[in-house]
């Protein structure tokens, strides 16, 4: 996808309901994260394509597996943070929550990006992409931008939940 805010729509509507079975952080950081590819080579005009490696099913899951563990290993850093915003479940989340969040979050960038673009080669060692379908960036795009609102409009339900459990306690 030309711009990766896109992928927040989808890691928002499917991270913040099944926080309680993964980690919904390294979800939504999976799911943006493959981007540093194209950013490096960009920034650093790199003769490389903008869609290498990790936009492989292969590289992604082993990028999402180390990243799930270096989020875990992490996770008392910024636990009350994400405690604050809702980002957690109630229950402690353990490193199966992790490395599932990190896996399905990158997997799932390289699912959204390979019918858009033709030098994605997802089924690396093969070096061609049967996803590659232009026609359906509208259909792509489109479902982003509804996940995403869907995701927005949980994440006020659990803010006004929040709010609504502690004034009626109160």
């Amino acid at each position: 996808m030309p711009f990766t805010p896109f992928h927040l729509g989808p890691a928002l509507c499917f991270g913040l309901p099944l926080r309680e079975h993964m980690h919904a952080p390294t979800f939504f950081l999976a799911n943006i994260i493959v981007d540093i590819e194209p950013f490096i080579v960009l920034v650093f005009g790199l003769n490389y394509p903008l869609h290498g490696y990790l936009h492989t099913f292969l590289f992604a899951s082993i990028l999402g597996l180390a990243l799930g563990c270096i989020m875990f290993f992490m996770r008392g850093i910024f636990q009350g943070f994400f405690k604050i915003f809702l980002l957690e479940g109630e229950r402690m989340a353990n490193i199966k929550d992790f490395i599932v969040a990190g896996i399905s979050g990158t997997v799932l960038h390289v699912l959204l990006d390979s019918p858009l673009n033709n030098n994605t080669k997802p089924l690396y060692p093969l070096m061609f992409n049967p996803f590659y379908k232009p026609a359906l960036m509208l259909e792509i795009h489109s479902f982003c931008i509804w996940t995403g609102l869907l995701g927005m409009a949980f994440y006020v339900h659990l803010v006004y939940r929040r709010s609504f459990v502690k004034n009626s306690v109160s």
